[in-house]
């Protein structure tokens, strides 16, 4: 789901709103006055309203009947949205973000990766290698962080199976988030572990491909980790698991 935050009005209604429900500055159960919220945040019910339908939607909040709008236990929320995700991140919890990611990459990219090697054709192949000459030319972390991206995409599109490929949405979010933390802190070139991972499924060999994406993921948790541990941030340290 895309994000909402910056989009006018609206956009900051949902913003607002749902960084206080993510923090908990709102909490399970809490019944939300909406005219009052109307009168904190200064809009019309009339935003207030579709904002509570976005809000809905990403399962922070439920309206019923003679109880009102309400915000729902942490479980119905919809933790692979990109703006939850950011709320997370905002309201202190990177760490378990990260961590999270870490675990759910781990399991996945490794058998994405494999599958590749076996599927790939030649589109596959110059996706992969154009990737790799955004990363090489990638200039600050914001284009760092697209090549990566575009990157893991030509991965999942590489396995020619319709539902791995649909992964990127609810790995984008938290990898964007990673990787604008990691490149913003580190100098270390990520180039040759990627390219590693591409030559084993140019090689057709589905067990090197696994072997190296795994190292990729582990070298990528180590450095989200170093990043957080140099925060000093004793509960961050708890949260990230090696």
């Amino acid at each position: 789901m895309s994000g909402y935050s910056g989009r006018g009005v609206h956009g900051q209604v949902v913003a607002a709103l749902g960084a206080r429900i993510v923090s908990g500055e709102l909490g399970r159960g809490d019944v939300i006055d909406l005219a009052a919220l109307g009168r904190d945040l200064d809009v019309s019910m009339t935003a207030l309203r579709e904002a509570m339908k976005v809000l809905a939607a990403k399962g922070l909040v439920e309206a019923r009947q003679k109880r009102g709008t309400y915000v729902r236990d942490r479980e119905h929320w919809n933790l692979l949205d990109s703006d939850v995700i950011r709320w997370r991140s905002e309201a202190g919890d990177t760490a378990a973000v990260l961590r999270d990611l870490a675990e759910v990459r781990s399991v996945v990219e490794p058998a994405v990766a494999s599958m590749a090697a076996l599927r790939r054709d030649e589109h596959d192949l110059a996706e992969l290698d154009a990737a790799l000459e955004d990363m090489r030319g990638a200039v600050g972390a914001a284009a760092e962080v697209a090549a990566d991206l575009r990157w893991h995409r030509a991965m999942l599109r590489a396995t020619h199976n319709e539902m791995l490929a649909r992964m990127d949405v609810f790995i984008e979010p938290a990898l964007r988030l990673r990787d604008a933390l990691v490149h913003e802190s580190s100098a270390d070139d990520p180039v040759p572990s990627h390219a590693v991972v591409v030559e084993a499924v140019r090689g057709q060999d589905p067990a090197a491909a696994a072997a190296a994406m795994t190292s990729l993921l582990d070298k990528a948790a180590q450095d989200a980790a170093g990043v957080l541990g140099h925060s000093g941030d004793a509960e961050e340290k708890e949260t990230v698991s090696e």
